[in-house]
């Protein structure tokens, strides 16, 4: 996506969820004149996250979704949240998480050439994510209830919204005892970010803007407790989670931006290619390709959430119909 579109679209979501922020606000007021209350809830969820990227995969070409999907690298995400529903059917989230992603060539089962493209071409990531967002969320079952009070316990939900995460990937060298070191790849320029020599090659942000998206199912075993299933989605808008985007570049050029040592790490984590179409190279020719810039990075997890409401249960719809079990028969 274009930068003044990535913007856009970050703006009007922002909009968006402060229109949203200031009607919530009026809704409240509700609580003090006995109309529709609203209700808070806070809680943490946590559950496996999956990247999606250039490094690794499985059989056939990289195609950047679920195909190559590596489930030996399967991380668990942590967070929490807190939620405030003016309506019965809608709400607002602001949450938080961290998790932790990885990818590598080497892990390729391979089939065809197609795999050894990137088994050759060796490259490895990690990275922390900790990232912060705010959601509108939707139940739509909830328009649909009855008048006489009964809600049920099943809700399906999805929810947008817009966030910031903040990365850092790393690539490792391995020395002759079999010993890994990792270091921080941004700084090293690898692909020429920055360099004038290679002016379609931006420097990439450690902090970028991204959508969350996706939607869930939610239980509620009481007024005060609830439990979740969701698909957590990310759109993001960097093709840099794990550094790898566009093409090998001269290597004599890190000299020219880059302290001595950090150019020698340059030179060694850009190109780690091992001889299995080609033996015997080392390297690639400055231009070949070493990433797809088509599709942008992303991860998403499949959460297990757990919420408590706020403060006093007001007009509760479980003991609604609890009083109407037990109350006395009527006279026809």
């Amino acid at each position: 996506m274009k930068p003044h579109l990535h913007y856009g679209v970050g703006k009007s979501l922002l909009l968006i969820l402060i229109c949203f922020f200031l009607q919530s606000r009026s809704y409240s007021q509700a609580v003090l004149f006995g109309n529709e209350k609203v209700k808070w809830e806070v809680g943490f969820d946590f559950g496996p996250s999956f990247f999606l990227g250039d490094l690794g995969g499985n059989a056939g070409k990289g195609k950047n979704n679920l195909k190559d999907l590596n489930l030996q690298f399967t991380k668990l995400m942590k967070g929490a949240f807190i939620s405030v529903y003016p309506v019965k059917w809608a709400g607002l989230r602001l949450a938080a998480d961290y998790t932790y992603l990885e990818g590598d060539d080497g892990v390729i089962n391979t089939m065809g050439v197609d795999e050894l493209w990137r088994k050759q071409r060796n490259l490895d990531f990690r990275t922390n994510i900790w990232s912060v967002y705010g959601a509108l969320e939707f139940m739509p079952t909830m328009l649909l209830s009855r008048e006489d009070g009964y809600e049920p316990k099943f809700r399906p939900y999805g929810f947008v919204g817009i966030g910031f995460f903040k990365f850092n990937p790393q690539g490792s060298l391995t020395d002759a005892n079999g010993n890994k070191t990792w270091y921080n790849l941004q700084p090293l320029r690898t692909e020429g970010e920055g360099m004038a020599e290679y002016p379609n090659s931006k420097p990439y942000q450690l902090t970028q803007m991204y959508i969350p998206l996706g939607g869930g199912l939610k239980f509620y075993a009481s007024d005060r407790v609830n439990a979740s299933i969701e698909v957590l989605y990310r759109k993001t808008f960097t093709d840099y989670l794990d550094d790898v985007s566009k093409n090998y570049i001269d290597p004599a050029n890190f000299g020219k931006y880059l302290t001595g040592t950090q150019a020698t790490l340059a030179y060694k984590l850009s190109d780690k290619s091992i001889g299995i179409i080609y033996p015997g190279m080392t390297r690639y020719p400055a231009g070949t390709q070493r990433g797809n810039n088509k599709n942008v990075d992303t991860y998403f997890s499949v959460v297990a959430k757990i919420g408590f409401r706020l403060g006093p249960i007001y007009e509760s719809s479980f003991a609604r119909r609890a009083a109407r079990q037990t109350r006395c028969p009527a006279v026809y």
